[in-house]
């Protein structure tokens, strides 16, 4: 009687442990030693202006096959339906979900409100590029402890960035966004820029960029082929 009770004792824990939810958590580095680093670009749109794709970024990209991934919220999504159509059907490029419309404070919206950005994001990509987004980025990384919780509700993990590059600021040189963001990028690193047409030093400096980082045998991957 005693060994049963022991057994069903902790098969009660065991399903306990399985049921809880995971710890909340906000990805910014790769959990991997290998000298690889993960390139990111949000492709924003809110309900103020319509915004398209940097040619100069992704031309750059597909040509020399390079991995990355692509953030886009919902609306640029609908906007730019053809080209992100075109782009997700090369096998070294993922689409995942940045919102519907770019709340800039989505730790103000309620619970239903957040699953509408996430959902309604998720259904719109899939249509396009047949596949569901499975992660998530904070539009501008805000977020509270109950706005992370209902994200990951949703199924999805949020990935935010290891060190912000700061490429929409006005005026900025493409040397000085060269020279900060290869100050600062280590293997593992989460590399976020924008592909929404409003950070024009990101696509003359991305290839010196590139060059230097493999030089220094680092190599790129999309989120989906490190993040299980």
């Amino acid at each position: 009687m005693r060994i049963k009770t022991g057994v069903l004792a902790v098969t009660a824990i065991l399903l306990v442990a399985c049921s809880a939810p995971a710890l909340a958590q906000v990805i910014s580095r790769l959990p991997t030693a290998e000298r690889v680093v993960a390139l990111t670009f949000d492709a924003c749109e809110g309900p103020a202006a319509p915004a398209v794709f940097d040619r100069k970024i992704t031309d750059f990209l597909v040509a020399r096959k390079i991995p990355f991934t692509v953030f886009a919220t919902g609306r640029f999504a609908r906007r730019n339906a053809g080209p992100l159509a075109d782009l997700a059907r090369h096998p070294f490029v993922e689409v995942e979900n940045h919102s519907f419309d770019h709340p800039q404070h989505m730790e103000r919206l309620d619970a239903a409100e957040v699953r509408a950005q996430v959902e309604d994001t998720d259904r719109l990509i899939e249509e396009i590029t047949g596949r569901r987004p499975r992660f998530f980025r904070f539009p501008a990384g805000n977020y509270d402890a109950a706005t992370l919780a209902t994200v990951e509700a949703t199924g999805h993990k949020v990935v935010h960035w290891s060190f912000e590059s700061g490429d929409p600021a006005r005026g900025l040189m493409p040397g000085n966004l060269r020279d900060w963001v290869l100050s600062k990028t280590r293997p593992g690193h989460i590399l976020i820029f924008h592909v929404n047409g409003r950070a024009p030093a990101t696509g003359e400096a991305l290839p010196a960029m590139v060059a230097e980082l493999e030089r220094r045998g680092i190599r790129f991957v999309r989120l989906d082929e490190v993040l299980q």
